[in-house]
């Protein structure tokens, strides 16, 4: 069976046989390959902790009865408030036919366009980019590009960790044809370790770049004048904007002789691409910085021609499914548009619709904000956890809470499914039958390979079933996804007559078993615009005129800046890869990394507690002192929530700025304070039962084997051993009333003991102490849980552990199992001197290669260290 990978916008095709999951040699994406989350995915395929029926008001409830409860809401909301009361809030996690029943359903007969998705956060301001410039959302390269390309510039993109497999392109490229790489990125992250020049630009400084290279190429006459004159629009502004801008280099935070390095390789180098990422989309101005990028491009012809073009890399599975269908706020379905009345007339013939709605609806920060001023008054929550993941999460919270009426469909519980008065067990990946579209426009196959459990269901399904519920039944006939998909063909293609590039009309009459057998397939053209062929009015691009976006003043009561990120072995709020042990070993806490220079100035150490405080909320981490970060900027991961950290979720700290064009949050930026909170006690927490710990500590889960779970703690309130320490113990754990405790408390040492035990069997145990020598390793409480029963010797839980154990630190190459601490060792006993070595002694980054990065890092490191010794 051949499918396609749920994670990154690479879109990697699979084979399964037998639940056992490897790369497909012939998809044309990863051509076998597969990165370290794609290739345990077998390992998610746990159903112990799924939704299986629908809930309704806490109580399970059949689909018929949920479903009228919904539509009687619903319709209801809409006849006292109108349909702008309703809403729905999706996910790049749809197939691209769950997409478009739910836009069908909400634009064109609910007659709202309060639909949105959480590609909202990822790619809404290259949408933007893409239609101001080139009058339709089409990413105008391929991948070959990459492989064809002689320079590479990697702009706020972390390729290494994010698109591992497009990173190994690159590397191949540079290995085959020379090809440089640049990487522009505030962070020296794994990507920047291995690049031929990183350039540590301040946090939003790109635009201003990019007009320092445009100024620069028309000066060297490096501009392609035939192009400019022949196929674009508004260059005179453009090029006197970049010339009047003088930027300097000390305004970027570069040194003049990287500057001129990079922009003497851009001047050189026609072959050259500009992937681009979540560093430029996630900002206030992220829509100028993509205009910026492509007005570079379009001034030196490079586009549309084998290795050449601007490239956004797509952060989820099916972004780019959900633009072709209409399934963000501003959009109509096939790449109409509202602002176009000939367009909101072709949709609503093709739909037979009379309602059809007429103007954008709320992007997601204002969806949400209209949640909680009560405007909107019902909301269905479909794949996503925005609880956790929207930016000032806890007013999401707050919002969701004061709703009258909120479903959620999904897979497990999160959050974001407690808040809910419905609950709809939703199918997965691995159930689903379906499309999806890559980062270059390639729709792939995403086929169903096993059974949903219980009664979940697919999410078009749903929307379908709720739009015959409310009375739409002749428009939501359908039965298979198969039919979804000729009927997004067709529109494609409706009153098309070439006017938009995105046209799949050639399988509107496409049969069951074709779809089913359905190939991989790049939609229009593998480029576009080598010569011209813009679908604007004019057939010419357009140059956009940017703003500057002059360095931001600092805030002296929020001096530092917080940029959030991904890491490389988790996705979103880790509510499929937080349960698979072996992707926790590489980053098992969540920390905020810290410059070695300001960690000096705050008295830290590694490992310190800090407070980061925003006005939009606080979070307390450990701290993790690092020379990949500038002074003055610190960096967390947006996975972590408070199912995994007791402090809460960090995207909480980030606030509600966001692009005027775009509407994208600026999760890169939010001013932010930091405060050293000495340690007053550590603790581990090992049990049986998945728990929520909270209180004035962190607290971060991992996954172990076996379902058990293991939390690393530290606290800044010094411990009270009274009586209420036990029970306040125990609730920690988890445990059942009538558990069995055994517990050991030594006040002097400031030491306490846990143990829960049902019968002879140890449910879980806990143990706290003043300083992390004092605890337990892992490796000790591992073999507490391996003993069958504790009937003879229950004082052994307490006393056989007292001596903590050497652990082997991080685990840096999971699909070897080669940790830091020897890699390490190797470099120093074997005189490594370069990745290569490392993976021929170790093995390490020879499989998927996403560890590259850091073991260029860790050399890098140790070659300093061994310098400094001689």
């Amino acid at each position: 069976m051949k499918t396609t990978c749920p994670y990154c916008g690479v879109g990697c095709g699979l084979d399964v046989n037998n639940n056992v999951i490897s790369g497909d040699v012939s998809h044309p994406a990863n051509a076998g390959r597969l990165c370290i989350k794609g290739s345990t995915l077998a390992a998610t395929l746990d159903d112990s902790n799924r939704l299986l029926v629908p809930m309704l008001s806490g109580k399970p409830a059949s689909w018929d009865q949920a479903l009228d409860v919904i539509a009687e809401k619903f319709s209801s909301v809409i006849a006292e408030h109108g349909p702008d009361a309703v809403a729905i809030y999706g996910s790049g996690q749809f197939l691209t036919e769950d997409y478009y029943v739910a836009n069908k359903l909400m634009k064109g007969f609910i007659g709202s366009a309060n639909i949105d998705t959480n590609s909202r956060l990822c790619m809404a301001s290259t949408v933007a980019g893409h239609v101001r410039a080139f009058g339709e959302d089409v990413v105008p390269g391929c991948y070959e590009d990459i492989d064809e390309a002689d320079l590479l510039v990697l702009v706020g993109s972390n390729t290494a960790w994010c698109h591992p497999i497009l990173f190994e392109r690159a590397l191949a490229a540079r290995a085959a044809r020379g090809t440089k790489i640049v990487v522009i990125d505030p962070r020296r992250t794994a990507t920047a370790a291995l690049a031929d020049l990183h350039l540590p630009i301040r946090a939003d400084a790109d635009t201003p770049l990019f007009l320092k290279l445009l100024a620069t190429l028309a000066e060297r006459g490096a501009l392609d004048q035939r192009y400019i004159t022949e196929y674009t629009l508004g260059f005179g502004p453009v090029i006197q904007s970049a010339r009047d801008a003088k930027v300097t280099a000390q305004e970027l935070g570069l040194t003049e002789a990287d500057l001129a390095r990079f922009i003497d390789w851009f001047c050189n180098t026609p072959r050259t691409v500009t992937l681009f990422s979540q560093g430029v989309n996630q900002s206030a101005n992220g829509t100028d910085k993509v205009n910026a990028i492509i007005n570079v491009h379009l001034a030196t012809g490079r586009i549309g021609k084998p290795g050449m073009g601007p490239f956004s890399l797509t952060g989820q599975p099916n972004a780019m499914g959900g633009r072709e269908v209409g399934g963000l706020a501003n959009q109509l379905a096939a790449h109409l548009r509202f602002d176009y009345a000939a367009d909101r007339a072709l949709l609503r013939t093709f739909w037979a619709s009379d309602n059809l709605a007429t103007k954008p609806g709320l992007k997601a920060v204002e969806m949400f904000d209209a949640v909680l001023s009560g405007r909107i008054k019902a909301i269905w929550i479909a794949a996503t956890n925005p609880a956790e993941s929207l930016p000032r999460s806890a007013r999401v919270r707050a919002a969701l809470e004061a709703c009258p009426f909120v479903v959620v469909a999904d897979c497990w519980p999160t959050e974001t499914t407690r808040l809910a008065n419905i609950v709809l067990p939703a199918a997965g990946w691995s159930e689903k039958d379906g499309t999806v579209t890559n980062s270059e426009r390639r729709i792939s196959r995403q086929r169903a390979f096993r059974s949903a459990p219980g009664e979940a269901k697919p999410d078009w399904w749903m929307f379908a079933e709720l739009g015959r519920c409310m009375g739409f039944a002749g428009q939501f006939h359908y039965t298979k996804s198969a039919e979804i998909f000729r009927e997004h063909a067709t529109l494609s293609g409706y009153g098309n007559q070439g006017k938009r590039l995105f046209d799949i009309s050639q399988y509107q009459h496409i049969t069951d078993a074709e779809y089913d057998q359905l190939q991989p397939f790049t939609w229009g053209h593998p480029r576009f615009f080598a010569n011209g062929g813009f679908p604007t009015a004019s057939g010419k691009a357009n140059f956009v005129t940017v703003d500057r976006a002059k360095p931001k003043l600092r805030d002296a009561s929020y001096p530092f800046i917080l940029n959030t990120g991904r890491l490389r072995d988790q996705w979103h709020t880790m509510t499929r890869t937080g349960f698979v042990p072996s992707l926790m070993e590489s980053a098992p806490d969540p920390s905020f990394s810290i410059a070695e220079h300001d960690a000096q100035t705050y008295g830290l150490e590694p490992g310190d507690l800090v407070r980061v405080t925003t006005r939009h909320g606080s979070a307390v981490l450990p701290a993790l002192i690092s020379n990949m970060q500038r002074p003055g900027e610190i960096f967390a991961a947006m996975h972590w929530t408070q199912t995994h950290n007791a402090t809460g979720n960090v995207n909480q700290l980030i606030g509600a700025a966001r692009d005027a064009h775009s509407g994208q949050p600026a999760s890169k930026f939010e001013n932010a304070a930091i405060e050293k909170l000495p340690a007053a006690w550590h603790g581990i927490l090992q049990t049986r039962n998945l728990t929520h710990p909270s209180g004035q500590f962190c607290a971060a889960r991992v996954p172990l084997s076996g379902g058990m779970h293991r939390f690393t703690m530290a606290g800044w309130k010094k411990l009270v051993f009274d009586n209420a320490l036990p029970d306040w113990a125990a609730r920690l754990c988890g445990a059942d009333a009538d558990a069995e405790r055994i517990e050991l408390t030594d006040a002097g040492r400031g030491t306490y003991r846990l143990g829960i035990l049902q019968g002879n069997r140890l449910l879980a145990c806990l143990f706290l102490a003043p300083r992390k020598d004092l605890l337990p390793g892992n490796n000790a409480l591992a073999t507490l849980f391996q003993v069958a029963s504790w009937q003879t010797s229950r004082i052994g839980i307490l006393m056989a552990i007292a001596a903590p154990q050497t652990e082997a630190g991080p685990m840096v190459c999971v699909c070897h199992r080669v940790t830091e601490a020897a890699i390490r060792t190797a470099i120093r006993e074997s005189r490594l001197e370069d990745v290569a070595a490392i993976g021929k002694t170790l093995k390490a980054g020879t499989n998927c290669g996403s560890c590259k990065g850091e073991l260029a890092v860790i050399l890098q490191s140790e070659i300093s260290t061994q310098e400094l010794v001689v």
